[in-house]
């Protein structure tokens, strides 16, 4: 998986709109209704090329075909695999029955949709019927990246085992972990085909955590945290012999533009995303109810082999994010400009020398034991209360603190040694 070196790379979830004439012909086809097949391929063929053209001329570096070719993230699973048949009663969120006014507000925005609600149940055995469809998929979408020269890198997204047992419900195994690892086992079929074509698996699980106010909302918190440890047990099962760092895990508390009021909080599941046997964490953090949980990845830091991909721009407004927004949510050493700098250099250089020269004096000894590293996290320290006194600078987190007094002593020696020159 490509890393941010030079500069952040940007991604981003996976959906993007679908154009209306697409849009009714994968709804008519998951009804069952009658679907000229030559036109549908002729409409994801523009469809996609159009959707990968967008997202090169935004500047994504690592982009997909934005699920143009599927009805919907997780519900067209049934039409590749057999055992399902029927329909689910699939519970709504609890923002949904606490302010019905919003459901009146889907239905009006989005007359045709997926059955997100009512989607087939599983009542036989399940089985991957045969890779041609996301063959497909994938022979689509690097015809179009190669023909637009785009992407750093390539990713397509796939549904997890538990956001396709809790959207298509379990009428026939004997409990949900037998149904989970069934769908692990089939899905492990569609997983190493995106694999194998040389893109980077996205998982889609946004029942780690959307789930707590639909499918778990009864549960108590230690009960939910039990079955979301089961259903990443069943994404390590699904992803077995695929590299992790060719794997990103998605999980979010879902995209509606609702209150949200009883989404779990992230410090309680950020445990057990870390199970996953994946390269990297994409967790939506530009929700307005989960903004200030970037504290929570502080509190809880990522495993070394884990990359962090943070949601920092809301799909669910009309508000276009400020850049200087979207630069808070990275941590770091944040100046508002030049004028900013040059007081910050003022203010560090009085600080240093003299707040800065007393602690260097009275922790003489613990610089000696420790060879001089004491000096730098003094450094960092003094960076750190700098920011307090600078309008336009932040300094966030310890790390970029203590990276940022590294930087400065290596600058002050540089300076002396000119001057003694």
């Amino acid at each position: 998986m490509i890393t941010s070196r030079d500069r952040i790379l940007t991604t981003h979830v996976g959906s993007l709109p679908r154009n209306d004439v697409l849009s009714e012909l994968l709804v008519d086809r998951e009804e069952g209704k009658p679907v000229d097949e030559k036109n549908m391929s002729a409409e994801m063929d523009k469809a996609v090329q159009q959707i990968v053209e967008h997202q090169a001329k935004a500047g994504i570096d690592v982009g997909n075909d934005g699920e143009q070719q599927r009805v919907g993230f997780q519900t067209y699973v049934p039409q590749r695999m057999s055992g399902f048949a029927g329909e689910s009663k699939r519970r709504r969120g609890r923002d949904f029955e606490e302010f019905p006014e919003l459901v009146d507000l889907f239905v009006r925005r989005f007359p045709k949709r997926s059955r997100m609600q009512n989607a087939p149940e599983a009542r036989g055995e399940l089985h991957y019927l045969d890779i041609s469809a996301i063959t497909a998929e994938i022979e689509r979408l690097r015809r179009s990246v190669n023909a637009v020269g785009a992407f750093v890198e390539t990713f397509m997204t796939a549904p997890s085992p538990g956001i396709v047992s809790t959207t298509m419900l379990n009428a026939y195994y004997d409990s949900q972990e037998a149904y989970l690892m069934a769908i692990a086992r089939e899905m492990h079929n569609e997983y190493l085909a995106i694999h194998r074509a040389g893109f980077v698996l996205q998982i889609d699980s946004p029942d780690l955590a959307m789930d707590r106010s639909m499918f778990y909302r009864d549960a108590s918190d230690a009960q939910f945290v039990a079955a979301i440890e089961m259903h990443v047990a069943a994404v390590n099962k699904a992803i077995e012999g695929i590299p992790s760092d060719r794997v990103r895990l998605h999980c979010c508390w879902g995209n509606w533009d609702g209150p949200h009021i009883h989404d779990v909080a992230l410090d309680l599941i950020l445990p057990v995303l870390y199970k996953a046997n994946v390269g990297a964490l994409s967790i939506e953090l530009a929700n307005p109810r989960h903004q200030h949980e970037i504290a929570a990845l502080r509190r809880n830091p990522l495993p070394p082999h884990m990359l962090l991909i943070p949601g920092v721009i809301d799909t669910t407004t009309n508000i276009v994010e400020h850049p200087e927004v979207v630069a808070r949510f990275v941590p770091g050493i944040y100046i508002k400009g030049l004028g900013t700098a040059l007081i910050a250099a003022v203010v560090i250089g009085f600080i240093n020398g003299t707040l800065g020269f007393f602690l260097k004096i009275v922790t003489f000894p613990l610089t000696i034991l420790t060879f001089g590293m004491f000096w730098l996290l003094i450094n960092a320290l003094m960076l750190k209360l700098a920011s307090l006194f600078v309008p336009g600078m932040e300094v966030r987190g310890l790390w970029p603190a203590f990276i940022g007094g590294v930087i400065l002593s290596l600058l002050n020696m540089g300076v002396r040694q000119l001057l003694e020159r």
